[in-house]
């Protein structure tokens, strides 16, 4: 009889089980857009790591439209309707009086 704890040929890791690593894709010089595209087109295989690697670069090389977020946008725009009807009033004018300055004596 054969011990299975001793690692006599049962269970375990075998050289050459699994599977087999895709070659890496070589690019140069490749705006991560294009590769994007490339991928999705089906003309280049690449693998998760490279795309993430992409999707993560892309921001970089190409802002967003705007450098305002969503939240400024929509304050611009709330700010922008804000009149007519339903505005917040002026506040009021507020005058100080002066009062005259008391008149120095003369102490001579």
């Amino acid at each position: 009889m054969v011990d299975k704890k001793k690692g006599n040929g049962w269970g375990g890791s075998r050289p050459g089980a699994g599977r087999k690593p895709k070659p890496p894709c070589v690019t140069a010089e490749r705006d991560p857009l294009e590769f994007l595209l490339g991928v999705m087109t089906g003309e280049i295989a690449a693998n998760a790591a490279q795309v993430k690697a992409a999707i993560a670069a892309a921001p970089y090389v190409h802002p967003k439209k705007g450098e305002s977020g969503k939240k400024e946008e929509a304050a611009a725009v709330a700010k922008k309707a804000s009149g007519g009807k339903f505005a917040a009033a002026r506040p009021p004018n507020v005058v100080t009086l002066r009062r005259p300055a008391a008149p120095e004596s003369d102490k001579d």
